[in-house]
């Protein structure tokens, strides 16, 4: 991917959809047989990004200790009940405590090792990742910079516009608005409102009975204008049609289910208090990219993360230092 002329690109990573496709598919050991794919992949799959969309900053978003309040308090069955993440059968070769204790240590260690690199780390407590992402993609500071999105996750569709995309790593697929236009017949504008009608089991949010992406996009086409639509006007939509089709029935039988959706699910305004958006203004206006270089290869050699060629990183976190010192 070469950066149009001109243009600044920044590089906005969901750290732990990362992280966690990094730890469950990377096999790696270190030199003394632990498991370190989740800390060395994450880094493999940092250096891959960077050769390939060659940004010149990169911002990493955490998920906040707890989850969102925010959502739990308005929806106390959001996301409960998720299975933990663990490592592909084949390599496994510890207890489920062990493995737990390992992924822990793997993700505080990776969060060690970017607080030595010229990189930018945000995480609020009680706050989702993709709260902040949203909020770092529409922030002033990076006005007219083209935003890559490095997620797998179709809640952030709903940000795509004139200058934010998506990679999605697991499908090697680049999401734009227009791509999301031609294979949903849905604007990002609306994506979240087709969503809250659909649900999301991922995250334990029921949606409304026959009701998928294919058949929001048919039955309500408009909702592929570039124009913001509400529950309201899909509802009205339901009460003027001539159709019997069950669909428009059973949407508006459930209108407090997708209004209580859409709320969980919306990123056009994040999920985040006052306090917390003065927190993530001050860390993005005063970072100051240092790469302590000596500190991490240390760092690499005590882990035992073994032969591997970090050049093209390296080499990134050095211009983007000595970019800053111009």
């Amino acid at each position: 991917m070469t950066s149009k002329k001109n243009v600044r690109r920044l590089l906005v990573i969901d750290a732990l959809n990362m992280y966690f496709r990094a730890y469950i598919v990377d096999p790696s050991l270190s030199t003394n047989g632990q498991p370190i794919g989740g800390l060395k992949g994450f880094l493999k799959i940092l250096q891959k990004m960077i050769r390939e969309m060659s940004p010149d900053e990169v911002i990493i978003c955490w998920d906040g200790a707890g989850g969102s309040r925010r959502r739990k308090t308005k929806n106390k069955n959001y996301k409960a009940g998720r299975s933990p993440v663990r490592l592909n059968r084949d390599i496994r070769t510890m207890s489920e405590v062990e493995e737990r204790e390992n992924k822990m240590w793997q993700q505080q260690r990776l969060i060690e090792y970017l607080n030595n690199m010229p990189i930018i780390q945000l995480m609020l407590e009680s706050v989702e990742a993709d709260d902040i992402i949203s909020y770092v993609v529409q922030d002033k500071k990076y006005a007219g910079w083209q935003k890559i999105i490095i997620s797998s996750d179709k809640d952030f569709f709903q940000l795509c516009d004139d200058e934010t995309i998506i990679y999605r790593p697991i499908q090697k697929k680049i999401v734009n608005r227009n791509t999301i236009i031609e294979d949903y017949s849905i604007h990002p504008n609306n994506f979240a409102l087709a969503r809250a009608m659909v649900g999301d089991r991922s995250d334990n949010l029921d949606g409304i009975r026959g009701v998928g992406l294919a058949s929001v996009a048919k039955r309500f086409e408009f909702l592929a204008e570039d124009k913001v639509y509400t529950v309201q006007d899909v509802i009205e939509r339901c009460e003027k049609t001539d159709s019997k089709l069950k669909i428009y029935k059973n949407v508006m039988e459930n209108s407090q289910l997708m209004a209580s959706n859409f709320r969980l699910m919306q990123l056009y305004d994040p999920s985040i208090s006052p306090q917390g958006k003065t927190k993530l203004r001050y860390s993005l206006d005063n970072f100051v990219p240092e790469f302590n270089q000596t500190g991490t290869k240390a760092m690499m050699l005590n882990d035992g993360f073994g032969v591997w060629d970090c050049t093209d990183l390296f080499a990134f976190f050095k211009r983007v230092v000595a970019s800053k010192n111009t």
